[in-house]
């Protein structure tokens, strides 16, 4: 990984609770309770590194119970008398830390506070196991803190952001520590399990299944995923022989017309985007009607009303917020604009459609519209991350290819998510390598476009190709890609 989580002012701040009983060497030797993320700070916990989940769950659909064994292997960042984790409202039964039982409590919305039984060394080797039950918290929506959904079939799935993981297994619920993951997931047999990676073969005994995934590349938590379901599956392979394979629970089958498209779809954005990044893929296409889809890594999920674009967006992320992802929530539009540009080329080489005729459309009905400026690409707010992506976000990008030509432009968006590859970044540093692969200051360009917050001036909206259209005839003309579909 790029960046490693390390105590900071969050665990100043414990150490300061600890009273006057605590020495400095005491509180030095406590994990932050919160990785320091502007929107999220006790998202995440700080004092180690996790390499790898290898998450065992048992699920009943019929009683909704969920019984988990995950064990969480890492590194360690300091000295360690106490660390955090995070779970949201399941129950815990047991923690190990290196075969020891250790001492744990609960705090705040999602802390699990572990204290080992013998205090752990600076780069020591940490593996925590936590048994846990209960019935999972349902989701509400976008951006609590649960992403547990029983699905209308009667199976259930995993799908939210930026919080999902916490909902289901413990988890270092920060962007910036990465790790692979294992799901063992035992089910009924007349259901199935889907997840991320590879499948592995099924083992069946009496009346139960257990299936089992494994995601080798680098993932973080709202990306990882369990599905469960009566489904039907549709496999196929790209030309280099990486394995997709796709699930459609009862109702969602019409979906897989569409789905038969994902090697072309992966084809193209690979074009544009680099080497396809992940060693599978595929997706799962739920009937439920929730208000989103989700990048969730190799395998995305995917809502009721999902069509093809919504496929070319999502597969997009695999590139842009999977394999790369942001540094902190104030990036998402490294996430987000640049899967959105991705239906724009799809449109572009698939539909015929002229990307400059579709930026003078739509910027005729946002160019003087206060409130589209209002709301800037970057440190849009807690809650707000999502809210102007999906417009402006591939309305910034056609401009940007206009303004330091195709050459530079596709050469960013061929090398960019490569040499970040299982690491994150931030919208600064893809700004600095702009100007750098232009040869151009684009200071100016950037201010306009993401950060600002006022309507820029006409040179950087209307210029080359992009012409205001004589009347606003056209300014309801529809984006290319709907901004409810991520």
């Amino acid at each position: 990984m790029r960046t490693r989580i390390v105590v900071g002012a969050l665990a100043a701040t414990t150490a300061l609770a600890l009273g006057a009983s605590g020495s400095a060497q005491a509180a030095g030797a406590i994990g932050a309770p919160g990785a320091g993320d502007p929107y999220y700070p006790m998202d995440g916990n700080g004092g180690y590194d996790v390499q790898h989940y290898d998450v065992g769950v048992n699920f009943t659909p019929a009683t909704k119970m969920l019984y988990g064994d995950t064990t969480v292997r890492a590194t360690t960042t300091q000295k360690l008398t106490q660390f955090n984790l995070d779970l949201y409202g399941l129950q815990v039964d047991s923690v190990t830390v290196n075969g020891k039982k250790a001492s744990w409590t609960r705090s705040g919305v999602h802390e699990l506070v572990v204290s080992p039984a013998v205090p752990l060394g600076k780069k020591q080797q940490l593996n925590v196991r936590v048994k846990y039950h209960g019935v999972p918290i349902e989701s509400s929506g976008l951006d609590d803190n649960s992403g547990w959904h029983t699905s209308v079939t009667g199976g259930a799935f995993a799908a939210n952001e930026p919080h999902s993981a916490a909902g289901w297994y413990p988890v270092n619920d920060t962007t910036r520590d990465k790790a692979t993951f294992t799901l063992k997931a035992t089910v009924p047999s007349e259901y199935s399990v889907i997840s991320n990676g590879i499948e592995q073969p099924a083992r069946k005994a009496g009346a139960n299944t257990t299936y089992t995934w494994v995601e080798k590349d680098p993932i973080i938590g709202y990306l990882t995923t369990i599905a469960v379901d009566k489904f039907t599956y549709l496999k196929q392979k790209r030309k280099d022989g990486t394995p997709l394979v796709s699930a459609f629970a009862p109702g969602a089958e019409s979906k897989m017309a569409d789905e038969k498209r994902l090697p072309e779809v992966l084809d193209l954005l690979e074009r544009y985007f680099g080497p396809y990044p992940q060693s599978a893929g595929g997706g799962i296409f739920v009937a439920d009607r929730i208000g989103f889809s989700l990048e969730t890594q190799t395998r995305p999920i995917y809502a009721a009303w999902a069509d093809l674009d919504t496929i070319v967006h999502e597969q997009g992320h695999q590139w842009w917020g999977d394999t790369m992802s942001v540094d902190t929530w104030r990036d998402v539009c490294m996430n987000e604009c640049f899967a959105s540009y991705g239906t724009w080329l799809w449109a572009q080489d698939k539909n015929g459609e002229n990307l400059d005729a579709e930026y003078s459309q739509e910027m005729a009905g946002y160019a003087d519209s206060q409130r589209f400026w209002s709301n800037p690409l970057w440190d849009m707010g807690a809650g707000r991350e999502f809210s102007n992506s999906y417009t402006r976000g591939p309305l910034f990008l056609q401009a940007l290819r206009r303004y330091i030509g195709d050459a530079a432009f596709f050469t960013v968006l061929r090398t960019y998510t490569q040499l970040h590859k299982g690491g994150n970044t931030s919208m600064q540093e893809f700004e600095r390598y702009v100007g750098k692969v232009a040869k151009k200051d684009v200071t100016e360009f950037f201010q306009a476009w993401v950060y600002g917050r006022t309507k820029p001036a006409d040179k950087y909206i209307w210029f080359g190709p992009f012409q205001r259209p004589a009347t606003k005839q056209a300014a309801a003309a529809a984006p290319l890609f709907a901004p409810d579909k991520r």
